[in-house]
């Protein structure tokens, strides 16, 4: 299976392939600890990619650190001194610092991936140690110093704005939007008999005006509402937003759009033999 499809099992859906991006990432000297960028608009979108592919690539360990929640020390630990009888306070670690240190120690005997999100709330200086980390894979806190195996740890960024410049050069950058040209997408993929053809033309054009790519399920979804459920424009503009996440109402409704709208009716009631009726 691709692993486009394995993404797509976990939650996030798209018509690109990231096989050649993670064959780039993966299977690079290990110079510094392998680190991965995802980029694109604003949106949970990057951290749904992120999450999917730790669980796509079978990752045992994956531990994730959010930039954008309260990023307070955990309380000290007391430890007791028996020869003496007194207590001492074990040093307090940020909740980056513990995250980090905990990815270290799970990267000694097996994989792990560890997600750092929102990274652009994040102050200078843990971006600078961030920095170093990667370069050199050694990791200091008050608590002490671990190492990472370089081998075995992939480190994944994902920021709302521009990377710190020594960072971004240690990354590979992949984008994760919405890809904007419509797959070849043919009737026979769907179920759908080779004399649907001019269906599936009228909405492929409807689609480059828009622009919009439906993933594999929102198209599917939208020839399920189309087969069953669609007798009118109207119908058809509320399924077509329904379906397709990311999709502007906005569009949907531009005079220019209406005249696809209704030729995609007319093919599709043509191929069924009967005439369509607005409702």
């Amino acid at each position: 299976m691709s692993l486009r499809n394995d993404l797509a099992l976990y939650g996030f859906e798209s018509n690109a392939d990231y096989s050649f991006a993670l064959q780039c990432v993966l299977d690079a000297e290990n110079r510094h600890v392998r680190c991965l960028h995802v980029d694109g608009s604003a949106g949970r979108r990057k951290t749904a990619f992120a999450n999917a592919l730790g669980s796509a690539l079978s990752y045992p360990r994956i531990c994730y650190h959010d930039f954008s929640l309260l990023n307070t020390p955990a309380a000290r630990g007391v430890v007791s001194v028996e020869d003496t009888g007194s207590e001492l306070a074990e040093p307090a670690m940020t909740a980056f610092e513990r995250v980090i240190t905990e990815a270290c120690a799970y990267s000694e005997s097996d994989r792990c991936l560890l997600i750092v999100d929102q990274l652009q709330a994040a102050g200078f200086v843990d971006q600078m140690r961030l920095t170093g980390f990667l370069r050199n894979a050694e990791w200091s806190s008050q608590a002490g110093t671990v190492i990472a195996h370089r081998g075995n740890l992939l480190v994944v960024l994902i920021c709302e704005g521009e990377l710190y410049h020594s960072l971004a050069k240690l990354c590979f950058r992949v984008w994760t939007d919405a890809e904007l040209t419509m797959p070849d997408y043919r009737p026979e993929d769907y179920g759908w008999s080779l004399d649907a053809q001019p269906v599936f033309t009228a909405l492929a054009q409807l689609f480059a005006a828009l622009p919009f790519s439906p993933t594999p399920s929102e198209f599917s979804a939208v020839l399920d509402d189309l087969a069953h459920r669609v007798h009118g424009e109207e119908q058809l503009r509320q399924s077509l937003f329904g379906r397709c996440e990311g999709l502007a109402r906005t569009a949907l409704h531009v005079d220019a759009m209406a005249p696809m709208l209704s030729e995609i009716l007319d093919r599709l009631q043509t191929w069924r033999g009967v005439d369509h009726i607005e409702l």
